[in-house]
Formats: structure tokens, sequence, C-alpha cells
């Protein structure tokens, strides 16, 4: 049997075009692509123009995280992808952080820098995770001073041009060691689109991995583009609940239990009141 180094996980809801362009664009080997019912043809183009693409095609929408379980389920590398269908992946990029996780085998997880189409950096690549003091700070705005005790959630005060140690990269592009998924498991399904990442990262480095940030590699990614900046405002009102409510379940899940029902009361209602503007 062929030896695989990366199996790549791509979870597709209604971005042909974006698709088409991220898998012509993604380096040869292990592909798999989890379809969750979607409606613009999808399925049937990757049937006819990526044949050698392990597809997945749901009956019905099962989420990000429950998809992406499905396909690192079936994933053989000996690390593993996920890569959201609207990034493109310039050639050799895959095999750089390859090489990065080979040389330094105490880091479980490595994310690149992502950039928006507008040219800069898409924050969620960079982040600390969202602690009351660090979601207060960024929801106020006070996070673009840049310091270490007002940007605690997204870390911009940190030298976003060498590789250093973060909390979580973003889900868009998440490469992780096949022991780190052997040893955690898969991403929690309980959040059906936003949070899982975070949620992976923070039981990733309970386990005692490291995560890093790798800015010498950069990908494009045209963010939102399944969910909150869809052209359909059905679906956006309704990714935009899905976002505050993985906010709940992830203080819920892991920092409830540290603070006084008196401030989990206040988190929840600043969320709630968030939700509603």
């Amino acid at each position: 049997m062929q030896k695989i180094d990366v199996s790549i996980v791509i979870v597709s809801f209604n971005t042909k075009d974006l698709l088409r362009a991220c898998l012509a664009a993604a380096a040869a080997g292990e592909i798999i692509v989890v379809d969750n019912s979607s409606a613009d043809g999808s399925v049937e183009m990757v049937k006819k123009e990526f044949p050698g693409v392990t597809l997945i095609a749901n009956s019905q929408n099962r989420g990000f995280a429950a998809a992406n379980n499905m396909g690192l389920k079936c994933a053989r590398g000996r690390y593993m992808l996920l890569v959201n269908s609207d990034t493109q992946v310039p050639p050799g990029a895959i095999e750089e952080v390859t090489r990065f996780m080979d040389e330094h085998l105490d880091i479980g997880v490595v994310g690149v820098k992502l950039m928006l189409p507008n040219g800069k950096m898409d924050p969620a690549c960079h982040r600390g995770f969202p602690t009351p003091w660090a979601a207060l700070t960024y929801f106020l705005g006070l996070e673009k001073i840049h310091s270490r005790v007002f940007a605690q959630y997204h870390q911009l005060y940190k030298n976003l041009n060498e590789p250093h140690e973060i909390d979580s990269p973003s889900g868009a592009f998440y490469f992780l060691r096949r022991e780190v998924y052997e040893s955690v498991g898969g991403l929690d399904e309980d959040y059906f689109m936003y949070g899982e990442d975070l949620d992976w990262s923070y039981r990733i480095k309970q386990k005692g991995w490291k995560i890093y940030f790798y800015p010498r590699v950069t990908i494009l990614h045209h963010k939102k583009q399944s969910g909150r900046a869809s052209g359909d405002p059905i679906l956006r009102k309704k990714t935009q609940q899905y976002f505050y409510e993985t906010m709940k379940l992830f203080y819920n899940k892991h920092y409830s239990h540290r603070y006084s029902p008196l401030v989990t009361a206040l988190i929840q209602l600043g969320i709630k009141f968030r939700s509603m503007l």
C-alpha cells in the first residue's frame, strides 16, 4: 500500500465554483470531499471533474464538525488537514508545512497565515482562547490597542512574520498529526457550525500538544461563503444564530465551572445582547 503523507478533508456546502478552484489547487494525494447536501451541483462537479477524489455525499446538512469527522474517519495519512472549500492553497504549501511538522515533533497542530481577498490577514487564523476577559475586550474593540492585556483573543501584538505558539488556528486550514487525532478524537459535533476548531484546540492543548502559527505559508481565504456572507438572507440569519450559540456552548463546556453564577449570568446576557444587534 502506498504511503500517504497528508490526507486533505474538505467540507462542501453550496460553494461549487470555489470548491472547484480549491480542488484544482490542492496537492496530489488523498483528498476527501464531504458534501453537506449542496443544491448547486457540487457533487456532480466533483464526480465529473475530479474522479480521483474520495466523495462522501450527505443527504442532509450534517454540519461542519460532523462532516469533517466523516472525512477524518476515512483518512489514511500520517497527517490530516482540514481545508475549507473557500480557500486556495498555493503549490508547495502543504509540503512545507509537512516538513515543519517533521522537524518539530512536539507540535501537534499547525495553522498558516490566511489572507482575505482585501489583502488583510484573517485574524481567525491566530487566536487565543475566548476567556471572559478576552471576549469582553474583543467585543469592546479594545484589542485594537495591540497589547498583551487587551488583545488576548487575536493576539495581534505578536510578531506575525515568525512562527510561534498560539492557542488555535482557523478550521479553514487545520493541519494535525494522526497521533493527535487518535488521542483526542474528532471534532465535537455539538458545534454545528463555528467554534468547533477552538474546542478541538482546547482539548488538544489539554493533552500537552503545542499548537503553532506558521506564517511562512500564506493561503487565500474567501471567508464566510457558506454562511454569514451568503446571498441567502435566511441562511445568513441562521448561521449568525449558530455563531452566538457556539459562544455559549464553549463557555458552558470549558469555563462555567471556573466562575460564579453571577459572572456566568452576565456573560450569557452579554452573548444574548450581541446576538440581537
